[in-house]
């Protein structure tokens, strides 16, 4: 059976945490920040966690991550 091979692009967004959840980054941050707030951008600047049901999808892209 061949390796299997990790998309990179995949590879450069997500982060697996020690517990196996995985981190991306949150959109919304690059442009027309003057009309959201000092809140809005502080939250926006954390790591998000993806859902479950997304989580799989990226799973299959990262095959060595976990």
């Amino acid at each position: 059976m061949p390796k299997l091979k990790t998309k990179k692009g995949a590879s450069k967004r997500f982060k697996v945490t020690a517990t196996g959840k995985i981190k991306h980054k949150k959109a919304y941050l690059m442009h027309k920040l003057g009309c959201k707030t000092e809140a809005q951008k502080r939250n926006l600047k954390q790591k998000g966690i993806l859902e479950p049901g997304d989580a799989g999808l990226v799973k299959q892209q990262l095959p060595y991550e976990f």
